[in-house]
């Protein structure tokens, strides 16, 4: 019965496809685009199949999926296809699969034609929306959950909608106004709320303007990436086409290379969002920034009125916020807990040694403790000169060894991986030997990769490993291995991100022997799977911490397990390995531990604002009449005053540069500064302070070895 159905319905699609080509395909195609998009269907297809750790069952599902997730990035926020376009397309929602298989792209023609007479439209809709003046005393709303949004069945509802989306942008510009010229301070000449609705309304037409010349800019090519995309990340969240320059671009964030404000972009929906800080950048050193934080406009110093980026290509709004050294950017920021900010920055080159691991002293009493903080495996790429993050981490350690550290602290918050090489190196510093990783490959065939230094113990003493809901990949591996080995106490959220999974970048061009179609790209294909040297998958389940400390992502959908379309967590057999008996009466520790955190007021109310910024998370009804949304910012801006007293937050650790720094800072004073605000930071990092406590109650209680108790 199934088989006849389907055959039935297939005759159906045939037919509908049949009619429908003649009014919406476009057959002026150039054969170049069209031969080049073919070729790489088929090549993606087929490399994903022979290379991917668990090929996708390309199936009607798989179809239906590709087809809802392809439309929606396409137009997250429903600005242009109607409801009768949608349902055009529904005639290709069964067919993906099978087009993949006979290497034919008919969706994507029909939609790139459809979305590039809808911007169009939607460009003479958005130029009749602007020329009339905004009512902000009307009361009524505009819901932003545009997943759930039915889309619009006609011209006049789209314009509508046009109207809301155009008025939630004015209103924020329109309140920031009316709050100015209610400053005791203000000086300038006090406006009517009908210029104020003007100004508000034309700075949001020169914005709109420029993105849409912008979207003249948008090739065809990049609209094709979205759809390849659509189907690799269908087989697991990382596996992506790289357009020949995008893969540039990887390849530059793989070596460590950044310039511009030093922050990781992801686009998400409509929004372009803070993906990460990158260490001492100025976003991290201006301490205005988090991840989650979207950035909703951009301004260039001088400019009258920002550009909106809401709906921007990611790349688009990377090249209005980078810019040259020493020159101010502003940006206009809807904070994590829904609060809306203008953070102003001075570029800068980020120096690759920023984001290389870096160590400072902390001293306790009278006790040294050594802290690194490793914002990535870093690794080099080409020709075996550029540094790497194991050798690094050695020195680092043999520095503070020297400077009589008598406990240490690694820092692997915010650090989503990179080479597995580095991490086994890593792993040796501080066991004699052994398995670190057990690796799968596709063919269900395992490997234990080992450290095998010949037993040399860098160091041998109280070691704690900092992690967070953003410790991914790598640094998983390095968490995972020092606690299966008890050879490290894991301090940090309740598991890390989940990614255990193993992506290499492969060059598409070498699967063709034409270069008539210039360059194909490469692909980021996951081809391995970690496992934990007892036998436990990272992915999904991540590394529970042996402390569990609350943070402000704690209640946020951040992780692996967050994502669409994860592999699997699942086990295999644990490696044999000989654990680390040093430590005495480690379970006491851990526990003292965590009860000073079930009892600390500001663990407590981290743990509260973190419950308070997930709710804020699923609010999606904005009113849009200034009363109600004045009132709506007031009530934010009380509620988050409860959580002010975390800003206040310093602990008594004495932080400081080590002596070869030291020299450095003297002559650097930009160095001085970058190592000055990381001071800061610690000081103000109540983690940092209980894994200092956990360093004290490890030394206190002792180091056993060969059945003697040596107090460190």
């Amino acid at each position: 019965m199934k088989f006849l159905k389907n055959n039935i319905a297939i005759g159906v699609l045939t037919l509908l496809v049949a009619t429908a080509s003649c009014s919406f395909i476009n057959n002026d195609i150039d054969p170049e685009n069209k031969d080049k998009e073919e070729l790489l269907i088929e090549l993606i297809n087929h490399v994903l199949n022979r290379n991917h750790y668990a090929p996708a069952d390309l199936t009607d599902q798989f179809s239906q999926d590709v087809f809802k997730s392809f439309i929606y990035e396409l137009d997250a926020a429903k600005r242009y296809f109607l409801a009768s376009d949608i349902e055009e397309f529904k005639t290709f929602e069964f067919l993906i699969d099978d087009q993949i298989r006979d290497g034919r792209v008919d969706l994507f023609n029909i939609v790139y034609d459809r979305i590039l007479k809808r911007q169009e439209e939607s460009e003479k809709i958005f130029k009749e929306v602007i020329k009339e003046p905004f009512d902000f005393n009307k009361i009524e709303t505009i819901d932003t959950d545009y997943e759930n949004l039915p889309y619009a069945t006609n011209r006049k509802e789209l314009k509508d909608h046009w109207r809301k989306l155009l008025k939630l942008s004015a209103i924020g510009i329109y309140n920031g106004k009316l709050e100015a010229q209610e400053q005791d301070d203000f000086e300038g000449k006090i406006k009517t709320p009908a210029e104020l609705e003007k100004e508000a309304r034309m700075e949001i037409k020169k914005s709109m303007e420029e993105n849409f010349d912008l979207n003249d800019d948008v090739e065809r090519l990049d609209y094709f990436s979205v759809f390849l995309n659509n189907i690799t990340t269908h087989f697991d969240p990382h596996t992506n086409y790289f357009a020949p320059q995008n893969k540039d671009r990887f390849d530059q964030s793989i070596s460590g290379s950044l310039e511009g404000i030093g922050a990781r972009l992801q686009k998400k929906m409509d929004n372009i969002e803070i993906m990460e800080i990158i260490s001492g950048g100025p976003a991290w050193t201006s301490n205005e920034l988090e991840k989650g934080d979207q950035i909703l406009r951009v301004a260039q110093k001088g400019d009258t009125v920002a550009t909106s980026i809401v709906g921007m290509r990611i790349a688009d709004a990377v090249d209005l916020i980078k810019g040259p050294k020493g020159t101010e950017v502003t940006l206009t920021v809807k904070k994590v807990d829904g609060n809306i900010k203008d953070v102003t920055l001075v570029r800068d080159v980020i120096l690759i040694a920023e984001t290389f691991a870096k160590s400072a002293m902390i001293e306790e009493g009278n006790v040294k403790y050594g802290f690194i903080n490793l914002p990535k495996f870093y690794f080099d790429t080409e020709d075996g000169k550029a540094r790497a993050a194991g050798d690094d981490v050695a020195i680092e350690v043999e520095k503070l060894k020297e400077e009589g550290m008598e406990g240490l602290v690694i820092d692997l918050r915010n650090n989503g991986g990179g080479s597995l090489r580095e991490v086994i190196e890593m792993v040796g510093l501080f066991i004699p030997e052994g398995p670190v990783v057990q690796v799968a490959l596709k063919n269900n065939q395992t490997q234990t990769l080992t450290d095998d230094d010949g037993g040399a113990v860098l160091w041998d003493g109280p070691l704690v490993i900092l992690v967070n809901e953003l410790s991914a990949s790598a640094s998983e591996i390095l968490a995972a291995a020092l606690q299966d080995y008890d050879r490290a106490v894991v301090l940090g959220s309740k598991q890390t991100f989940g990614k255990g999974t193993v992506q290499v970048l492969d060059d598409l061009n070498r699967y063709v022997r034409t270069s008539e179609f210039g360059d194909l790209g490469a692909l980021k294909i996951t081809t391995q799977k970690f496992y934990r040297v007892n036998g436990g998958s990272t992915q999904l389940e991540g590394v529970k911490s042996d402390i569990v400390a609350p943070d402000r992502y704690s209640y946020i959908d951040i992780g692996e397990r967050d994502e669409d379309y994860p592999l699997p967590y699942d086990k295999i057999a644990a490696a044999p390995i000989q654990k680390y008996k040093g430590y005495v009466d480690l379970n006491n520790i851990i526990k003292k531990s965590q009860d000073r955190i079930n009892s600390s007021e500001y663990f407590q109310l981290i743990d509260k604002n973190a419950k308070w910024l997930a709710a804020q998370n699923e609010e999606s009804i904005i009113p849009l009449d200034i009363d109600s949304y004045r009132k709506r910012l007031e009530e934010l801006d009380k509620e988050t005053d409860q959580f002010s007293k975390l800003d206040d937050y310093k602990n008594n650790l004495i932080v400081s540069s080590l002596k070869d720094e030291l020299v450095l800072i003297q002559q650097d004073s930009s160095l001085a500064k970058k190592r000055k605000r990381w001071h800061e930071t610690i000081n103000a990092d109540m983690y940092v302070e209980e894994a200092i406590n956990v360093l004290n109650d490890l030394k206190n209680t002792g180091i056993q070895t060969n059945g003697v108790t040596v107090k460190q």
